[in-house]
């Protein structure tokens, strides 16, 4: 169930990778990393807030946790690189062109839709439906209620909460402005959706808020020169940093090391006059084309020469390149870095070199702070012990990265907590069959019918003796859930008052045959008419706006242009059928659309 009309949350905008020690990528790539050093960098970025135990189970299961996404759904993760506070490479992204974010969770929903679709009695998913409470008696979370179209539902049984953090919370009741009023002026890269709702709903029923004023500012936050006051920011991932990007105040000057942690960096930022550049030679530029391809086509970076660069600060061509040989003098190890850089990529910086060069700024990325958890998922009361039945995983789950998260480790927290989360919920589950609390499921459990495939020992499948499941809804076939309150019961139309309808038949897809001139397209190119073209396709875009799960902007900024690139850049060409049917309103003038279906 998600508030959006789209599943991925911030996990599809992170761009650097997800972290993991000891993977099979680093041993094939000769890195020397442990696990140690990994809870070890982990336990220092936490600094006093650190939870050891948290700590453990997120490093400790980093390597499985890569790996099961390169197996199970297939993903290229043999990139790495070492991003700010860690002591080895070990942030792992692919060799496709998509950011890592958009590619995990792009995977991981396409295989949950295709579980909904064939086996619908054990996965519905909801979109666009609010969750509004927690129910609960005595010490035990028995369900939740929710909001869709217009009416209220409850869902019976075991509840894992994955709803993120508050980075984007301007609402009324905002944590961000009880916990951390110095830094709620300042701009985010998080989605609207990002507003605490999670952490206030548990509070509510007596869960813990902890580590609620840990809130990261994030120190690259791309200025689009066009709207530099926008309260929403793209952001710069860290490895543009990591691969050699140096930041240069409103002098020409560095003033940090760029590798440091997020909030030494970014509070270096404020100390030093605006505007500050990230600037990329022509070698971290190579090696992160389609980074720099994908911000410049956003109109948030530029490319330019070196004497372009010092004319644009001001500075001067002499001072730039003074500037450049002292730093290539620290990366030959010939004088010591003032500010204790260590590690130092794609050299060396050259006047007569191409730059990439993008304005930047500290921005509201990632709270550290959320619900209470145990080492097992679990989310824990005010006596410090675990709710029977509830779950938390995720940005929403406080005290994994204590005080500050390092770079690729949000990602990481997702899928290790998301599959603890998952793996303990089944196990309170079973424990509630087991122990007779579901009276009608220890009934059908006798039913079951375990069969060993004799060409695959490895495959177990599991059959219902006699009658198959009832369609009639999640609360008839999942223990714990009550057919009355259940969604997707009753007809499609959902004219039950009590129900969900069931999804409508899926449409066949077509494009249809009003052609449109180039010309006339450009007219559409504010927000309240936007019109995009996308491999052939004219699509008016303007009511969809609001569900795109990269904001707004991201669509605004092609307004009444060929987007083509920058789309294929991260998505694949069946999430226009998929997603967004309804925008197609036809075809460019005497082209062929080129969808890869």
């Amino acid at each position: 169930m998600t508030a959006s009309g789209f599943f991925g949350g911030n996990s599809t905008k992170a761009t650097s990778g997800i972290n993991g020690a000891l993977t099979r990528t680093q041993v094939d790539s000769n890195i020397r990393d442990s696990v140690q050093q990994f809870y070890n960098d982990t336990l220092k970025s936490a600094r006093d807030k650190a939870r050891p135990d948290l700590i453990k189970v997120l490093t400790y299961k980093s390597a499985a946790a890569v790996e099961w996404l390169q197996d199970v759904f297939g993903l290229d993760l043999t990139l790495v690189s070492r991003l700010g506070g860690h002591s080895q490479p070990r942030t792992h992204r692919g060799h496709d062109a998509k950011f890592p974010g958009m590619a995990i969770t792009y995977a991981l929903m396409q295989r949950l839709e295709e579980l909904a679709e064939k086996e619908p009695v054990r996965v519905k998913i909801i979109k666009k439906a609010r969750v509004t409470k927690l129910n609960k008696e005595g010490n035990k979370v028995t369900g939740l209620d929710f909001e869709y179209e217009g009416k209220t539902y409850t869902e019976n049984g075991p509840v894992v909460l994955a709803t993120g953090g508050y980075a984007a919370d301007f609402t009324d009741s905002s944590l961000l402005k009880k916990y951390r009023s110095d830094v709620y002026g300042l701009a985010t890269t998080n989605g609207t959706h990002a507003t605490g709702d999670g952490q206030k709903m548990v509070m509510e029923i007596g869960g813990n808020g902890i580590d609620l004023d840990k809130v990261q500012v994030h120190p690259t936050g791309l200025v689009d020169p066009k709207d530099p006051g926008s309260k929403w920011k793209f952001l710069a991932a860290e490895a543009l940093r990591g691969e050699g990007g140096l930041l240069l105040n409103a002098e020409g000057n560095r003033f940090c090391d760029e590798l440091g942690h997020r909030d030494y960096v970014s509070g270096e930022m404020f100390k030093n006059r605006f505007p500050i550049r990230l600037i990329l030679n022509s070698k971290s530029s190579h090696v992160l084309d389609f980074h720099t391809r994908h911000y410049s086509g956003r109109g948030l970076m530029r490319k330019m020469t070196g004497q372009e660069l010092a004319k644009e600060i001001g500075c001067g061509s002499q001072h730039l390149q003074k500037v450049f040989k002292e730093y290539n003098a620290i990366t030959d190890g010939k004088k010591k870095d003032p500010y204790g850089k260590k590690f130092f990529h794609n050299g060396p910086f050259d006047i007569s070199d191409d730059f990439h060069v993008a304005l930047m700024e500290p921005v509201l990325h990632f709270t550290m702070g959320g619900v209470e958890i145990d080492d097992k998922a679990r989310v824990l009361n005010g006596e410090k012990k675990p709710f029977d039945g509830l779950f938390a995983c995720g940005e929403l789950a406080g005290g994994v990265h204590g005080a500050n998260r390092l770079g690729g480790s949000s990602l990481l927290g997702c899928v290790v907590y998301g599959r603890v989360a998952g793996d303990s919920a089944s196990e309170y589950l079973l424990q509630q069959v087991l122990s007779g609390a579901f009276s009608s499921t220890v009934a059908r459990l006798n039913q079951i019918s375990l069969h060993i495939d004799p060409n695959n020992p490895g495959r177990l499948t599991i059959e219902w003796a006699g009658q198959r499941p009832s369609s009639e809804g999640s609360g008839a076939n999942i223990p714990g859930q009550t057919p009355t309150h259940s969604v997707f019961k009753g007809g499609a139309e959902g004219s039950d008052s009590g129900t969900v309808g069931k999804p409508a038949a899926k449409q066949e897809f077509f494009i249809p045959e009003k052609e449109y001139a180039m010309e006339e397209v450009a007219e559409h190119n504010k927000k309240e008419d936007v019109w995009v073209v996308v491999k052939g396709l004219v699509m008016d875009l303007t009511g969809f706006l609001e569900d795109h799960p990269g904001g707004v902007q991201a669509i605004v900024n092609f307004a009444g242009r060929d987007a083509t690139e920058e789309f294929a850049m991260l998505h694949d060409d069946e999430v226009i059928p998929k997603y967004a049917p309804a925008t197609v309103i036809g075809r460019v003038k005497g082209v062929t659309p080129k969808l890869d279906l």
